[in-house]
């Protein structure tokens, strides 16, 4: 029976109830549900399905299915939940590779939420770059503020940085050729521009922007869904709603530092192993931050993610 056949997709869209799969490369877009069995499994997740992933479905009907299997992720970004009944929330799957969005103002990204971003992105093994968005904005009393940027996470962490502006058009054609033939996930707290670089880098998306906050200098949320959309010059973009708080999940302790390249390289040097580059002697990572090879503010980071402190839940 037609019914029974097996068909395989990308999940490319999740709308709450229903998820959207296409057979990428084409665009033929069907409404699935899942099967019972299927959410009932034992995930930690809040999401047992995630846009990006490849699943499998049978038809009921032309347009729509039921999906019956969710196989196996080679990538993923996950974080905690703000539902405390669950544990963790999967922002999205299979991944080429990431774009984090920051801004140096208007709003200003805070350093603890870049390093809880990126020390994810290692841990799953998905690579990430940085756009400085709204370069426009630079105005001389910058200088200060962006060297100190790139000095923590170039010079020492070793992050590319593109500065760029949906505005200006400033490296929109290097972030186009970047996106090429991948699938790239687009990411930020609400404000730092996201829908409008997505939109300058393909104005046919048109996708929706939102206003900056005076008051509080925050975005407003305008994204609702996660959703992939194909760019008209080659690739696929993924857009997130703006996040607010970015909480570390399945991560251990002793691991932690793993995911800092700029510790990674100095821990064969320290005397203990594992090591918590916190109260222990001859600790080259500690030793690192008096000689300047660490930056402070990435080991502040360090030792807050230690902790896990409720904000961040």
């Amino acid at each position: 029976m037609e019914s029974q056949k097996t068909y395989k997709a990308t999940v490319i869209k999740h709308t709450g109830s229903h998820y959207l799969v296409s057979d990428l490369p084409n665009w033929n877009i069907v409404t699935c549900v899942l099967r019972g069995k299927l959410r009932l499994k034992g995930s930690s997740a809040t999401n047992p399905v995630a846009v990006g992933d490849h699943v499998l479905y049978q038809k009921e009907g032309d347009k729509r299915g039921v999906i019956t299997k969710v196989l196996p992720r080679k990538n993923y970004i996950i974080r905690k939940s703000t539902n405390l009944s669950r544990q963790a929330h999967i922002i999205a799957s299979n991944l080429d590779q990431v774009f984090l969005i920051v801004t140096l103002k208007f709003p200003e990204t805070k350093f603890e939420f870049i390093d809880r971003f990126l020390v994810t992105c290692e841990a799953y093994n998905v690579p990430v770059k940085i756009l400085l968005n709204k370069a426009d904005l630079f105005t001389p009393e910058y200088k200060e503020a962006l060297s100190i940027f790139y000095e923590i996470y170039h010079e020492s962490a070793g992050y590319q940085i593109i500065e760029t502006s949906g505005k200006s058009q400033l490296n929109l054609p290097t972030i186009k050729e970047l996106c090429k033939d991948k699938i790239s996930l687009f990411s930020g707290v609400s404000g730092v521009g996201k829908s409008s670089l997505i939109n300058s880098l393909d104005p046919s998306l048109s996708l929706k922007v939102g206003e900056i906050s005076e008051y509080h200098k925050q975005g407003k949320h305008t994204t609702t869904f996660y959703e992939i959309h194909p760019l008209a010059t080659g690739g696929y973009i993924i857009d997130t709603p703006g996040i607010k708080g970015f909480g570390l999940i399945e991560i251990e302790e002793e691991e932690l530092s793993h995911y800092f390249p700029e510790m990674l390289e100095l821990l064969p040097n320290c005397r203990f192993a594992p090591c918590t580059h916190t109260h222990e002697p001859n600790c080259a990572v500690k030793e690192g931050v008096e000689e300047g090879r660490v930056t402070i503010e990435r080991y502040q980071s360090y030792l807050s993610m230690l902790e896990e402190e409720e904000k961040y839940r």
